[in-house]
């Protein structure tokens, strides 16, 4: 059985990880939008963000000041859990204590803040049964400022490849230099409307680069990229050649009636990381 104990220590560690170091693939994909801009203004940007990634790396401190707001991806193989929920809260509680987290958890009515980053139905959990010998964790602090941005259309069976495209890139359009450009885009189609929305969110834990195993999603993901590049809102808003450092799609069948497209927006600092625990 695993332990809701090393459930807490988990989830307290990714968040560690997550809020002082970007992954890999993201910090790469920036360095790579540095050495291609001409742009005086954008260079001094991407400069400034990646001299803020490496502080943090080596002082071991928030990323952002805002720590986001708790999202955790369970995949829930064929194995014992103590506990599961209360871990993650728990987890999360003694995150917010250590690094320390920025309390952001409020009442959506009064505006009241919980103090530990936990509440109802919070953290957030998004929750997948798997047929594997464990249980594997990944977390995501997701700041609003990006989160703010996020949309969802219900469209129409007729609009097809290029309605998913007039939407996406008129949202990032919408949004310009709000989330913190260079941004990742996250697009779910299909299923009904918060599916799509799952979906979205989901598409971002993809690492850059990766393409939909689908050859037309793929295309899609690439032409979305290239249009929402052309725009010039650049780093921050303020021009440059790199508004996105990519566009990930999931998909899932949906109704006969419906093309539902949901588009979620993550900022530069996209936080996130993964553990694997086996009993």
């Amino acid at each position: 059985m695993i332990s809701q104990g090393m459930v807490k220590e988990t989830v307290c560690q990714l968040f560690k990880k997550a809020t002082t170091t970007l992954p890999r693939d993201v910090e790469s994909a920036l360095r790579r939008a540095f050495r291609e801009e001409k742009d005086e203004i954008a260079l001094l940007n991407l400069k400034a963000i990646l001299e803020n990634i490496k502080i943090a790396k080596e002082k071991r401190i928030p990323i952002c000041q805002d720590t986001g707001l708790p999202i955790v991806f369970v995949k829930m193989g064929n194995v014992r859990v103590e506990k599961l929920y209360d871990g993650i809260i728990e987890g999360v509680r003694m995150a917010t204590s250590q690094i320390p987290l920025r309390p952001n958890v409020v009442d959506p009515i009064s505006r009241e803040n919980t103090g530990d980053n936990t509440g109802k139905m919070i953290p957030q959990i998004d929750l997948e049964l798997v047929d594997t010998d464990s249980l594997e964790i990944t977390v995501m602090p997701k700041g609003f400022g990006s989160e703010n941005n996020n949309r969802l259309r219900m469209g129409l069976p007729s609009e097809g490849l290029e309605g998913i495209k007039d939407f996406v890139v008129e949202t990032v359009i919408r949004a310009g230099g709000k989330p913190c450009p260079p941004i990742i885009v996250g697009i779910g189609v299909g299923g009904s409307s918060d599916l799509a929305l799952k979906l979205a969110k989901r598409a971002l834990l993809k690492k850059i680069g990766e393409r939909n195993e689908d050859d037309k999603i793929a295309e899609l993901e690439e032409s979305i990229l290239e249009e929402i590049n052309r725009s010039g809102i650049g780093p921050m808003g303020l021009g440059g050649k790199t508004t996105a450092l990519d566009v990930k799609i999931e998909t899932a069948h949906t109704h006969t009636a419906g093309l539902p497209i949901g588009v979620c927006i993550q900022c530069w600092a996209s936080r996130h990381a993964t553990a694997i625990l086996k009993p």
